[in-house]
């Protein structure tokens, strides 16, 4: 889909700028990204490293005024405000 020119005027051009709202980053089913398993390990790694090393780390708001995510295949917060 991110090479096919319907989509994109130049689709091999290296455009950082382009509006590709629905990318697959790690990609999905047989063309998943073998790196994938090694981001979530890190993660798994970083969260905990993180709150042990700053304990008071803690939500700077409530939950309902965060924006979330819902227009693409990742869903995540746009900003997510912290306070320690």
């Amino acid at each position: 889909m991110y090479r096919d020119p319907s989509v994109f005027p130049d689709p091999d051009l290296l455009d950082l700028q382009r509006n590709a709202r629905l990318h697959v980053s790690f990609g999905y089913g047989v063309h998943q990204c073998l790196g994938q398993p090694l981001a979530r390990m890190e993660l798994q790694v970083a969260y905990p490293a993180l709150l042990r090393r700053i304990p008071t780390l803690a939500l700077a708001t409530e939950v309902e005024p965060i924006p979330f995510k819902h227009d693409g295949f990742v869903y995540g917060a746009y900003e997510l405000p912290v306070t320690w």
